[in-house]
């Protein structure tokens, strides 16, 4: 077997190792499948989840030094939780204006959040 044969060969398996299953294609819901009522109601929980997100993304600020001091003690809630909470405050506030700007696109999933949770007050 030839070396373009094998790093072919090479290639395909890994491209069939992390693809999806056909599991979570069954999950998904398409648009097309959908009810209007389904595909309006995705639509605006998604501008609802995205505006509330751009407006309260400041809330993972004392979140995260919450949870920080919570799980990992006083010394890293002090000083690794503001840094956390700057980080997720950009990254809540930046997925909430995508999600705002796309809020008519299907993506991710049916509508789907970005991350988890969906909202800056909620917890994991």
């Amino acid at each position: 077997m030839n070396w373009e044969k094998l790093v072919f060969a090479l290639i395909l398996f890994l491209c069939m190792a992390v693809s999806p299953g056909v599991s979570r294609a069954d999950s998904y819901k398409y648009p097309e499948a959908a009810s209007p009522q389904e595909v309006v109601d995705g639509m605006s929980t998604k501008l609802v989840r995205g505006a509330s997100n751009v407006a309260l993304g400041w809330l993972e600020f004392p979140k995260q030094i919450y949870i920080t001091f919570k799980e990992d003690g006083v010394a890293k809630g002090i000083f690794v939780g503001p840094f956390k909470g700057v980080g997720m405050t950009l990254v809540r506030t930046v997925s909430g204006a995508g999600e705002t700007v796309t809020f008519f696109l299907p993506y991710p999933g049916f509508f789907d959040p970005y991350f988890g949770p969906p909202y800056a007050w909620q917890m994991e």
